[in-house]
C-alpha cells in the first residue's frame, strides 16, 4: 500500500526504533533530532536525516512527535509553524498532560492542521517488536487516517476526543508504577526467604497475578539489570501528570501518592533518574537497610 509522507522528530530511546519500523515497512519517512548523531543510523534503514525540525516537517503529510514532555512539544509546534502544510496530521506519540493535548490541538488548528494524540505504551521492547500499545484521543476520521501508519508500529485504539490518548497513558503509568512497587515487594520477598525468584515467576505464570511487569521487571530486578527501558525520571513525571489530573477532578489516588513518594526519593536522592523503573528495587532495598 502508498502511504502519507512522514516526519518522525525525536528519535531517542522509543522514537529511533519507531522510525526504523516505519522505514522498513516502506514509509517514507523524514527524522530529526537535536542531537543528529542519535538519527544519522537511520538513513541506512532508508529514512531521510533533516538538519532542522522545519527542514523534517515541510513537506510532510504526517508529523510525528517522541518528545521528553508536553512543553516541548509545544514549543516544536511553535518552531515549525510556518513550514506546516495545511491539510497536515499531527500525531504527537510523546506521554504528556491531557490539557497540553488539547493546547496542541487548539494552535494546529489555526494552521489547519489536524491533531491526535497518541501515546505508548510497552517500553523499548515494544517499539522495537513493533507491538506498541497506543492510545489515540482525536476524530475518529483522522484516527482511520493514521491507522495504516500506527499499525506499522503496535496496535492502536481510538479512546475519545483530544486529550484523552494521554488520560488513559496516565491511568496505563499509575498501573505500571504501583505494580512495579508491589512486585519489587515480591520479589524482595522472595529472595529474602530464600526462595528462588525465577522460579516463583514461573510458578505464577498464568495466573492472576502474572503480568509483563512481573517477568520482565522481576527478571530485571532480582538480576541487578537496570539499564533504561523505561527511565525512572520520565515515570516520576508521568506520576506528577496523573496526580495533576486527579486533582482537576476532585480525586484522591492514594497509592499512587505513596508510589510517586518513592520514584521521587529514587530520581532525587539515589541517582537514579536515568535508570529503569524497575530500579524501584533498589529504593526498597534501601528502605530495608540492605546495600544496593
Amino acid at each position: 500500500m502508498a502511504f502519507e509522507n512522514v516526519a518522525l522528530l525525536g528519535t531517542g530511546l522509543m522514537g529511533f526504533p519507531m522510525a526504523r519500523n516505519l522505514a522498513r515497512a516502506g514509509v517514507p519517512v523524514t527524522v530529526w533530532n537535536r542531537t543528529q548523531a542519535k538519527a544519522e543510523p537511520l538513513a541506512d534503514e532508508g529514512a531521510a536525516v533533516a538538519a532542522s525540525t522545519s527542514a523534517a516537517v515541510t513537506g510532510a503529510d504526517v508529523i510525528i512527535t517522541m518528545m521528553s514532555d508536553g512543553p516541548t512539544v509545544l514549543a516544536v509546534i511553535a518552531e515549525v509553524s510556518r513550514s506546516l502544510t495545511s491539510g497536515a496530521l499531527w500525531i504527537d506519540m510523546s506521554s504528556t498532560k491531557p490539557v497540553e493535548a488539547r493546547a496542541a490541538r487548539a494552535r494546529l488548528a489555526e494552521q489547519g492542521v489536524a491533531f491526535l494524540d497518541a501515546p505508548v505504551s510497552g517500553g523499548t521492547k515494544g517499539a522495537e517488536a513493533a507491538s506498541l500499545a497506543i492510545m489515540v484521543g482525536g476524530e475518529a476520521a483522522d484516527f482511520e487516517r493514521a491507522h495504516p501508519i500506527f499499525e506499522v508500529m503496535g496496535r492502536p485504539v481510538h479512546v475519545g476526543p483530544a486529550g484523552t490518548g494521554q488520560l488513559s497513558k496516565l491511568c496505563n503509568q499509575a498501573i505500571v508504577a504501583v505494580t512495579i512497587g508491589a512486585v519489587a515487594e515480591a520479589m524482595l520477598l522472595a529472595e529474602q526467604g530464600r526462595a528462588d525468584p525465577a522460579a516463583l515467576r514461573a510458578a505464577l505464570k498464568g495466573g492472576f497475578a502474572d503480568s509483563t511487569i512481573l517477568q520482565q521487571h522481576g527478571e530485571r530486578m532480582t538480576t541487578g539489570n537496570f539499564e533504561p527501558g523505561g527511565l525512572s525520571k520520565f515515570q516520576l513525571k508521568d506520576l506528577d501528570n496523573v496526580l495533576v489530573e486527579a486533582a482537576g477532578l476532585g480525586l484522591a489516588l492514594p497509592m499512587v501518592e505513596g508510589v510517586r513518594a518513592r520514584f521521587a526519593h529514587f530520581v532525587e536522592n539515589m541517582d537514579g533518574a536515568d535508570k529503569d523503573h524497575s530500579g524501584l528495587y533498589l529504593e526498597l532495598k534501601a528502605q530495608n537497610g540492605m546495600g544496593t
